[in-house]
């Protein structure tokens, strides 16, 4: 049996603790957040104690009986976080973005590793069944060889603990927050990026909106189209993967999500729809089912700590590309911005 102590009785706290309650082999022992409140209400209804502090549950449950530590807080607490649980031996589960910063990122893995405890963070969209489908469906060859990506998510402006979101130096808006889970999942399809160009309301939010247009070029060839935005009601995801030989067409709006289309020199035959229908149990829950595993044997997630720094540098590359006007090139050290 694991113990896990949430730190964050947010969203993603909230999230997260229902789906320990009620995981097999899994035990949540705890949830700390300043607000107390909200702890309260959480824990009462997962079933567990609600603290006021990271270092008060600790000190109460004592560190022998916790085993780990789920980071759910806004993005500039990761670090500190993530540090205090390895300092006592615990591993450690972190939401995504890991870091604000490639240098705190990077500091956490290495601190992590350093003191023998594992990390992982939640990139969770590599769990979404209808993403899963979409790779299987290009892993076999299905699209042939693939040429053109587009992908995008987005509703409502986000409405957190001390409005934090609205904080550009703490959350990245919208591409550091939220488009980084397509960089992950493109890059996990396609593998390493090489170049970055991105426009947006970067530095220039008003009403809190926000919009970004960033355009990927992989070592492949493949090129990706992200899109996000915080200036619309009503949360939605979309892909649409297009190669040689089909197109894989998914939109969370639609009644039937997931199409995939295979090429034909005749057009009166129609496509071929290939369905998929939504798991019993949640994405979260079986991204943090899959966490638990890999502790009680040591095999490697489907989504590691170097995937999350990855991915983060992606989001940052499109961040200097706004800033700067011009493409931004990643190599492996730091983005380079070039204008070619």
């Amino acid at each position: 049996m694991l113990q896990v102590l949430v730190i964050g009785a947010g969203t993603m706290g909230r999230a997260h603790a229902a789906a320990y309650a009620s995981m097999p082999g899994a035990q949540l022992i705890g949830i700390a957040d300043i607000r107390m409140e909200q702890a309260q209400q959480l824990a009462e209804k997962c079933g567990t104690r609600a603290y006021p502090s990271f270092e008060d549950a600790v000190s109460d449950l004592g560190t022998e009986r916790i085993n780990v530590i789920d980071v759910c807080l806004p993005t500039p607490l990761h670090k500190n976080y993530v540090v205090m649980a390895a300092d006592i031996g615990k591993h450690v589960i972190c939401e995504k973005p890991l870091a604000r910063s490639e240098e705190d990122a990077r500091f956490m893995i290495d601190y992590c590793q350093e003191k023998g405890v594992r990390l992982f963070v939640g990139h969770v969209l590599r769990f979404f069944p209808e993403y899963v489908k979409a790779k299987s469906i290009l892993d076999q060859g299905g699209i042939g060889k693939p040429a053109v990506i587009r992908a995008g998510r987005g509703g409502g402006y986000p409405i957190g603990w001390n409005h934090w979101y609205s904080d550009f130096g703490a959350s990245g808006g919208i591409t550091l927050d939220a488009m980084i889970h397509d960089f992950d999942y493109l890059r996990w399809c396609f593998g390493e990026v090489e170049r970055v160009y991105a426009k947006g309301l970067h530095g220039r939010h008003q009403a809190q909106l926000d919009y970004a247009l960033v355009t990927l070029r992989f070592r492949s060839g493949v090129i990706a189209h992200v899109e996000g935005t915080w200036a619309h009601e009503g949360f939605s995801m979309n892909l649409e993967m297009a190669g040689t030989k089909g197109i894989i067409d998914y939109d969370s709006a639609k009644d039937s999500p997931i199409l995939f289309k295979t090429r034909s020199n005749a057009a009166t035959i129609p496509g071929v729809a290939v369905p998929e229908s939504p798991l019993a149990r949640s994405p979260y829950y079986r991204e943090l089912e899959h966490f638990m595993s890999c502790i009680r044997d040591g095999s490697e997630p489907l989504v590691s700590a170097e995937d999350a720094y990855e991915a983060l540098r992606i989001a940052l590359a499109a961040l200097a590309s706004m800033d700067s006007g011009e493409p931004v090139l990643i190599d492996n050290t730091t983005p380079v911005i070039t204008s070619t």
